[in-house]
């Protein structure tokens, strides 16, 4: 299968359309994970969240075969900040604008909102997937020039890409997540026999702490309606307000992804006294469960860790997925049974006098992540001993 040399940018996902962009998302290499799907970033970019006037402009890369069908697509945005990504490269931006250089606007190759691992060069399974990676990172390199944007990142991608991307010259960072891994348990109490027993007890306490005055309801599918979405988005919002004061996410988009995805979604809410109090929104994958957001609007001791933790892990064990990506940061999650585990991004500077330390400062962090990450696991794994 020869491809088209040229490679197309389109200023909305729509222009390529969901069988097109889903035929390269769905390749076997990489299919399952809900964030790279058409309806996924088109439902952000239809209710206002990812779009230019947000500060994520759509640039998406599409390249054709020699008939004329799209053989490989790359999400990418041109942004004018770098809030909503999760990899942090504030510290880069600071000292090249104290220096007299523009960071923004930059290229960045996600899914907007979400740290979450997924591939970002996205080929068919008939396509030659070097040629096709090949072609659309030099299309958002060319588009870098064009736009005078100080580089092309690539966050959260595939241990894969990383590798190759690394071959092509792109710094290559590491940062460092929380992740559960299923161990073929057959229930949660199953799952609890493997801890410590100073771990197992703290844990069911919680649990019974957390349970004792709500109901507790998992909800999926034709079960969401737009009463709990109404109700979550109330926390959302409270959340958001509280730690970072501007939500990213509208009120809209969590409709769309109800009426678009409804299979991929796992809500779990919390009620008390016929009152929503508190939710964790999770999407779900074909191989993991990856939780997104939390909110609430009562205080109920270890409610937090039952539903974005113990919640996720027995749904987890219940449906046979082997792992929960529980999202950002939180060494507290280690305590409850997510060890870390490393996320990988690439970045190109184009900027010579910005590359060359930047790429010296991603050489020494990577040796520090992997040693943080081996002490912490050593250090405070809840797990007994040769598990």
């Amino acid at each position: 299968m020869s491809l088209k040399p040229a490679v197309k940018v389109c200023r909305r996902i729509a222009e390529i359309g969901r069988e097109a962009w889903d035929a390269c998302a769905g390749n076997p290499a990489y299919a399952g994970n809900p964030f790279i799907r058409f309806d996924f970033l088109d439902a952000l970019e239809a209710t206002n969240c990812a779009i230019e006037r947000t500060g994520w402009g759509p640039q998406h890369l599409a390249v054709e075969d020699d008939e004329g069908r799209i053989a490989a697509v790359m999400p990418l945005y041109l942004k004018s900040h770098s809030q909503g990504e999760y990899i942090f490269d504030h510290a880069w931006a600071d000292a090249y604008e104290r220096a007299g250089g523009r960071y923004y606007p930059k290229l960045l190759s996600a899914a907007p909102f979400t740290p979450a691992t997924g591939a970002r060069l996205l080929a068919r399974p008939d396509v030659r997937a070097g040629e096709a990676r090949a072609l659309l990172l030099g299309g958002a390199l060319s588009l870098c020039e064009r736009y005078g944007a100080s580089g092309v990142n690539l966050n959260f991608v595939i241990e894969d890409e990383w590798a190759w991307l690394g071959e092509q010259g792109m710094g290559r960072r590491e940062g460092q997540q929380y992740h559960w891994l299923n161990r073929g348990y057959a229930s949660f109490d199953d799952f609890l026999g493997a801890l410590s027993s100073g771990r197992r007890k703290t844990i069911r306490r919680e649990r019974r702490d957390a349970q004792a005055e709500v109901e507790i309801v998992a909800l999926t599918g034709a079960d969401l309606t737009e009463e709990h979405w109404d109700a979550f988005f109330r926390f959302y919002m409270d959340t958001g307000s509280r730690k970072w004061g501007r939500p990213y996410l509208t009120r809209a988009f969590f409709s769309e992804l109800g009426e678009r995805m409804a299979d991929r979604v796992l809500l779990v809410m919390a009620r008390r006294d016929g009152r929503w109090i508190a939710g964790a929104l999770n999407l779900i994958g074909h191989d993991c469960l990856y939780g997104r957001h939390w909110g609430c609007v009562e205080d109920v001791p270890f409610l937090h860790f039952e539903l974005c933790y113990y919640q996720a892990i027995e749904w987890a064990i219940d449906h046979g997925l082997p792992r929960v990506e529980a999202g950002a940061q939180g060494q507290h999650k280690i305590a409850r049974g997510y060890l870390p585990k490393p996320v990988y991004s690439a970045h190109w500077i184009a900027d010579p006098a910005l590359r060359a330390p930047v790429e010296r400062f991603l050489e020494q962090e990577r040796a520090a992540v992997d040693q943080e990450m081996e002490w912490l696991e050593e250090a405070y794994s809840p797990f007994k001993a040769g598990e």
